[in-house]
């Protein structure tokens, strides 16, 4: 079996007590001691994240705006050069090819972010999408390194390596900037972020991999900075109900069955998958992804666990972490329409027979409104 690739900061992990896991390839960090204590620190003061293996796809040309927004649910032609867009790009049937997030650098330059593990998938369907555009598809590989800083008290930690206004009013969430920090130039500062808190995301070339690392836990440490692993990624994203590609999405899947819904736009022209998904949007589906909660933290879901109502199943559990902010455990899964109603009872049973009362929540059980994020 061959090792498994090594991020830049991998020896300052180590060093700190990480417990590696295989994330496509490469030794990632599952934790550092305590998942709650990394979610919890996260929730209340900041976390910073090793994304490394976040790949980003240029697509450079007159076309590419045009190109995009042909691939792309959401609206491609209205960005402005500092802007980024969530979106998923599907096939004809309306399945998932994979959710991503637009940079806009300017009409002719746009970077994509795909899922890490759908970075073939996605660079295959642009290439068989191209047709005649004029565009070129690059994938940029693992040329910068990426730091995800996240919680509530991230501004003053990316503030004071920086000169750039980093501010809600000058830089909005999901709206980029570049510039120097930490005495690095021209690197990319994100408003983004996959906790559901204020947070940012640093791009920058790997060269300076240790260096950011190093100088951000630095200016960290009077705000009780703490490295986080996937596995506090994972309890933040499923207190916030964002779905994950492979566990709750993927090309079976279409963004009006997962929630995604809100990323369409009325008013959009032609895009591949827009008849189907449209029909959805107006006249439903016959299943949709839903958060379950259980009463406490007690319950162990899993994968594949059945989703029960008055004895039936009308479901399954397409993914499961504990909320350790929220004291509950939760699930996501895919539910037969009529049962997902907000608040509704349902029973979640496992493998051994074990049965558990849970509730439907339409909208996340942790800051419902987004209001956190946009700080």
């Amino acid at each position: 079996m061959p090792s498994m690739r090594q991020s830049p900061y991998f020896s300052r992990q180590q060093a700190l007590g990480a417990e590696f896991v295989d994330r496509i390839g490469f030794s990632a960090p599952y934790h550092y001691g305590s998942i709650r204590e990394e979610h919890l620190a996260t929730r209340s003061g900041v976390g910073i994240f090793d994304v490394y293996y976040q790949v980003m796809i240029a697509i450079i040309g007159q076309d590419a705006v045009r190109f995009l927004d042909r691939l792309c649910v959401n609206d491609i032609l209205s960005m402005k050069p500092g802007d980024i867009r969530y979106s998923s790009i599907c096939n004809a049937a309306g399945g998932m090819i994979d959710d991503l997030t637009v940079f806009c650098f300017s009409e002719r330059d746009y970077r994509l972010a795909p899922t890490p593990a759908r970075v073939t998938a996605v660079l295959a369907w642009l290439h068989q999408q191209r047709e005649t555009d004029d565009v070129s598809i690059v994938n940029l590989g693992y040329r910068d390194a990426y730091l995800s800083i996240q919680g509530p008290k991230s501004h003053e930690v990316v503030s004071s390596l920086t000169d750039t206004d980093v501010d809600g009013e000058a830089l909005g969430y999901f709206r980029f900037t570049s510039g120097v920090f930490a005495g690095v130039p021209d690197t990319i500062i994100s408003r983004t972020g996959y906790s559901g808190e204020r947070g940012y995301e640093i791009f920058y070339p790997s060269e300076y991999a240790c260096h950011i690392w190093d100088s951000v836990l630095e200016a960290g440490a009077k705000f009780d900075i703490r490295p986080c692993g996937l596995g506090a990624l994972a309890t933040l994203r499923m207190e916030k109900r964002y779905p994950l590609y492979g566990l709750d999405i993927n090309e079976t899947t279409t963004p009006i069955e997962a929630g995604l819904g809100w990323t369409l736009r009325k008013s959009k022209g032609d895009f591949i998958g827009k008849p189907v998904l449209q029909e959805q949007k107006e006249n439903g589906t016959e299943r949709l992804l839903v958060l379950l909660a259980a009463e406490d933290t007690k319950p162990s879901f899993a994968i594949g666990d059945s989703i029960v109502s008055e004895g039936r199943k009308i479901g399954a559990v397409t993914s499961a972490a504990t909320g350790h902010l929220v004291g509950r455990s939760l699930a996501m899964g895919y539910v037969e329409t009529p049962f997902a109603t907000d608040q509704r009872e349902l029973e979640i049973v496992s493998i051994d027979a074990t049965r558990t009362g849970v509730r439907v929540w339409l909208k996340p059980i942790y800051d419902p409104q987004g209001s956190k994020a946009r700080q």
